[in-house]
C-alpha cells in the first residue's frame, strides 16, 4: 500500500473519531446542557441527534422523568406541644435544567434531595404546628399535604424543579397520647357507624312500609278485579241459564237435577234422609214407568 493511500486511511479514522466526538443523542427521557468551556450556552435541546464543537463544547445529561425521594422519620410538633415522628416521600422531576444545574451544585442528584427535604419539611412544620394530634391523625390528609404540596411547590420552583406529590408513610404516635387518640378515633368511629345504622334502619322501615303498601294495594286491585269477573261470570251464566231454559223448560229442568244428582250422589258413604216419592226423585220415578 501507498503513502498516500496510509494517509487516506488516517484521514477517514480521523475523521470518524472527530464526528464521533461531535455528535451526541438526546432520548426522550433526557434532559442536555451543552458547555462552552464549562460556561451554559444551550439547555433547550428536543430529542434526536445533535452536533457540537469537540473539545470546545461538552454535554451533560439529566433525567427528566417523574423521580421519587424516600426521607426517614422526621419530628414535628404539633399545636398541642405533642411530637410526631413522621416518614414521607416526595415526587419530583426537573423543570428547568439550567437552574436546577447551578443551584445543586453541578446538577447532583444528592444535593437536589436534600434540598428537596428541607423545603418539605419546613412546609410541614408550619402546616403540623398549626394542628392538633387529632387533626393530624384522624382528619383527611390530603388537606394538609395539599397545603404542604402549595407551600413547597413554590420554594422549589427557583431551584428548576417541579414538586408533582408528598405523601406521608407513616406517623408514629408518642405513647403517652397513643391510647386517647386511639380511643377518641374508635368512639369517633362508633358514632359513625351507630348514625349508619340508624339510617339504615330508617331507609328499612321506610322501604318496608312502602313495600307493604304496595302489596296492599295490589291484593285489593286484584280482589275488584276478581270480583268483577266472577260477577261478569255470573251474570253471564244466569243469562245462559235463563235463555236454556226459556227455549226448553223441561230439558233445563232434567239437565239441573242430573247436576244435583251428581253432586249429592257421587261420594262414597254420603248418607241422604228424603221421601223417595219426594221432588227430588221425579226423574228416577218417571224412568221407572
Amino acid at each position: 500500500m501507498s503513502n498516500r493511500s496510509y494517509l487516506a486511511v488516517i484521514l477517514v479514522g480521523f475523521a470518524a473519531l472527530v464526528l464521533s466526538m461531535a455528535a451526541f443523542t438526546v432520548r426522550e427521557t433526557d434532559l442536555a446542557i451543552k458547555f462552552r468551556f464549562g460556561e451554559i450556552v444551550r439547555a433547550d435541546y428536543k430529542p434526536g441527534l445533535h452536533f457540537m464543537t469537540p473539545l470546545v463544547n461538552n454535554v451533560r445529561k439529566f433525567d427528566r422523568r417523574i423521580l421519587t425521594e424516600d426521607y426517614p422519620a422526621e419530628s414535628f410538633l404539633t399545636s398541642e406541644g405533642k411530637i410526631l415522628r413522621i416518614n414521607f416521600f416526595v415526587k419530583w422531576r426537573i423543570s428547568d435544567v439550567s437552574k436546577y444545574y447551578i443551584s445543586t451544585a453541578g446538577g447532583s442528584e444528592e444535593v437536589a434531595a436534600r434540598r428537596l427535604g428541607e423545603i418539605v419539611k419546613d412546609g410541614l412544620k408550619g402546616v403540623i404546628a398549626r394542628r392538633t394530634i387529632q387533626q393530624v391523625v384522624a382528619a383527611e390528609r390530603s388537606e394538609f399535604l395539599g397545603e404542604v404540596l402549595k407551600i413547597a411547590g413554590t420554594n422549589v420552583g427557583g431551584l428548576g424543579m417541579t414538586m408533582i406529590d408528598v405523601r406521608v408513610k407513616s406517623i408514629e404516635l408518642p405513647e403517652e397520647v397513643s391510647e386517647s387518640v386511639f380511643n377518641r378515633m374508635r368512639q369517633d368511629f362508633a358514632r359513625q357507624a351507630a348514625q349508619l345504622r340508624a339510617e339504615g334502619s330508617a331507609v328499612s322501615e321506610q322501604t318496608r312500609a312502602e313495600a307493604d303498601r304496595q302489596r296492599t294495594e295490589i291484593l285489593a286491585n286484584a280482589y275488584r278485579e276478581a270480583e268483577m269477573i266472577r260477577g261478569e261470570g255470573d251474570a253471564a251464566a244466569a243469562d245462559i241459564y235463563a235463555k236454556a231454559y226459556g227455549r226448553n223448560p223441561d230439558f233445563f229442568s232434567f239437565v239441573r237435577s242430573l247436576q244435583a244428582y251428581r253432586k249429592s250422589l257421587g261420594k262414597q258413604g254420603d248418607v241422604m234422609v228424603v221421601q223417595p216419592d219426594g221432588e227430588f226423585f221425579k226423574y228416577f220415578k218417571e224412568s221407572g214407568r
